[in-house]
């Protein structure tokens, strides 16, 4: 398996002859983008890749499209090029997309063709904040990708809560995508839309995939925990946990 980290969410999985590209976000950086119920970010890093220097893409996992930071402007540019866009139920619905494959969590999608390994995409239950705060921040899913003998775990935007123990409990992962940054608003004050590092370090505690990967922890204003947060949680965790954590230069497609 093959990850290229472009920055924040967005990163090229290649598994079995696939490239699969996640959270497609390629605004460059200076952007401001609301995200409703009166939160709001800012982007200050660009894409480590350009979309049109990408290459051929299969697939999109999107783990949602309500959010800027997930999918920007030049992210739905890039969506009509792609064959298939895998994502939630909701966006689904509202994108448009000639083949937008929406999944509940727990429900399957099969890539298949030209002579290449089957892929396997099951959606993975993901909560984007406190109890109770779905109806507000909307419907996110994570993604297990099975392929050629190998996993991949997206984690999507999400807090660690029990849906989401229950969900991976022995599933043997390979690589896993870690959203991280503990995300969080001044309306909001000390809530929290993502995993800190704290409780990214206490997923992996229970996963225990082969390799993390940490993305989706730097690049706009609303990460309060970022790199340092999940370093410091990493700093005081495990060796066996500690060495199972790759961070990735961005642009550099690195095999796992």
């Amino acid at each position: 398996m093959i990850i290229t980290h472009i920055g924040g969410p967005t990163a090229i999985v290649e598994i079995g002859g696939w490239r699969l590209l996640t959270d497609p976000t390629f605004d460059p950086a200076g952007g401001h983008y609301a995200f409703g119920w009166g939160t709001s970010s800012d982007k200050v890093t660009g894409p480590a890749v350009a979309a049109d220097a990408l290459g051929a893409v299969d697939a999109v996992l999107l783990t949602h499209d309500q959010h800027g930071d997930n999918l920007d402007a030049a992210g739905r540019a890039l969506l009509p090029s792609v064959p298939v866009v895998v994502t939630t139920t909701a966006a689904a619905r509202r994108l448009g997309h000639a083949d937008p494959r929406g999944l509940a969590p727990g429900a399957t999608a099969v890539l298949e063709g030209d002579g290449r390994e089957r892929v396997e995409i099951t959606a993975t239950p993901a909560r984007h904040g406190p109890p109770l705060s779905r109806p507000i921040v909307g419907e996110v899913a994570g993604f297990l990708v099975r392929c050629a003998g190998e996993i991949a775990w997206v984690t999507g935007d999400t807090v660690l809560y029990g849906g989401l123990r229950r969900a991976l409990a022995g599933v043997d992962i390979d690589v896993m995508l870690l959203h991280a940054g503990g995300v969080r608003f001044p309306i909001t004050g000390p809530l929290r839309y993502t995993m800190t590092g704290a409780r990214a370090v206490e997923l992996l505690s229970v996963v225990r995939p082969r390799v993390a990967v940490p993305v989706h922890y730097e690049g706009w204003s609303h990460f309060r925990d970022g790199r340092a947060g999940l370093e410091a949680a990493l700093a005081a965790a495990p060796a066996d946990v500690r060495s199972r954590v790759r961070w990735l230069v961005p642009g550099d497609p690195t095999a796992l």
